[in-house]
């Protein structure tokens, strides 16, 4: 069964760099749209990276150019990963990984993400 488990976030100034991973204790993501998605106060929950089971990327306009989404499928445990560059204070909020077992395009509905990750921390100072 799958378990999404997070690591890396954390605190950095404006302008630096986080990575966010997101490993699946279950068997792959094979058949998944797998998205990053991040809640911050005051703000709805926005989706912000997504990547299809055949590998079609997709982002949201706020982040676009400065995070990029990968997924290494040959390691022990696939892994997702949320590379965060030109970080912004805007960009404060948990970032969560999800799974939604869909063939074809992500879900735009969060509700139809089976799986999450237990949420990351990511605080961008000014």
């Amino acid at each position: 069964q799958e378990r999404l488990w997070q690591f890396g976030g954390g605190s950095v100034q404006q302008g630096g760099s986080l990575k966010i991973s997101c490993v699946n204790n279950g068997d792959s993501f094979r058949g998944y749209c797998m998205r990053w998605f991040r809640e911050a106060l005051g703000r709805e929950q926005e989706g912000v990276a997504s990547i299809t089971s055949d590998g079609s990327i997709a982002y949201a306009d706020s982040v676009r150019g400065r995070f990029t989404i990968s997924q290494d499928k040959a390691a022990s445990r696939a892994t997702l990963y949320l590379q965060m560059n030109s970080l912004k204070p805007e960009d404060t909020a948990m970032y969560f990984c999800a799974a939604a077992r869909v063939s074809g395009a992500c879900p735009a509905d969060s509700t139809e993400f089976s799986y999450w990750g237990q949420g990351t921390q990511v605080t961008v100072s000014s």
